[in-house]
């Protein structure tokens, strides 16, 4: 199933990227070129407020291991067994989520919506970037066991396993499209539903013995994250708003201006 997720997303992202933009917009791989560069190196733009929220974050995930991880994983365990609602649930992580994307690229391509692909492109980008980026990488260096491996709580072996525990990939797939859906519909009953089947898919994944509570915590911070960073940075672009951006190379420093015109 995690095969043809990604053969259907890579189908999705060639329909994307032959979508055809107005004259002032810039191409879909141009903008997912420049989501992906504009993610990856957003520490090194940080300020002060922006490295206080990651600290208070990363100190809420560490609490919540300490706190939250043991007493929910028994819980959990106390209550398994075969549950439908729990295991459909849980495919919005993956499986639906892919369906998610493919529906409103296909329902804005054929009531001409652009709002509708755009949130099919955004929430691709999101994708992407935060469940084939960013959880990839600090699941390699995390290394952590799963609750069904009864290895402890705290069992991390570094650069060992790419499929680890922390952070949970089908939490931050979840968050991510959460935070796209309800960021490009400002209204309050999109973003209570959007986030509370994402909410769900987390839940889900520790019911399945899948996922520490932090596993999901860290998932659900990341997807929304990237989510609504995608967002607004597209809607920079697609506007023709100019972006003053940091250029360093060639031994060089200067400010490089991003727009469409």
């Amino acid at each position: 199933m995690k095969f043809a997720s990604r053969l259907f997303f890579t189908s999705l992202l060639a329909l994307c990227c032959t979508h055809k933009a107005g004259a002032a917009e810039r191409s879909y791989p141009e903008i997912l070129l420049d989501d992906v560069k504009h993610v990856v190196s957003a520490p090194a733009r940080w300020e002060e407020a922006e490295w206080r929220q990651a600290g208070w974050s990363s100190l809420a995930v560490v609490g919540t291991a300490l706190v939250i991880d043991r007493p929910l994983r028994d819980e959990m365990r106390r209550h398994s067994g075969d549950n439908a609602f729990m295991t459909q649930v849980e495919r919005f992580g993956l499986q639906y989520a892919a369906g998610v994307v493919g529906g409103f690229y296909v329902a804005g391509t054929l009531t001409d919506d652009e709002r509708a692909v755009q949130v099919a492109q955004d929430g691709l980008a999101a994708s992407l970037i935060a469940s084939g980026i960013v959880t990839p990488a600090l699941k390699l260096v995390s290394g952590r066991s799963r609750p069904r491996d009864d290895q402890g709580i705290y069992h991390f072996k570094s650069f060992s396993d790419g499929n680890s525990s922390f952070p949970s990939g089908h939490t931050t797939e979840a968050f991510a499209l959460a935070a796209v859906v309800a960021n490009h519909y400002d209204e309050d009953w999109v973003s209570y539903t959007s986030y509370s089947i994402a909410g769900l898919v987390g839940l889900a994944r520790s019911y399945h013995h899948a996922h520490f509570a932090s596993d999901i915590l860290a998932g659900a911070m990341i997807g929304t994250l990237v989510g609504k960073t995608v967002v607004a940075r597209n809607a920079d672009l697609r506007s023709g708003k100019l972006v003053l951006l940091p250029d360093v190379g060639g031994g060089l420093i200067g400010v490089r201006i991003a727009g469409s015109f």
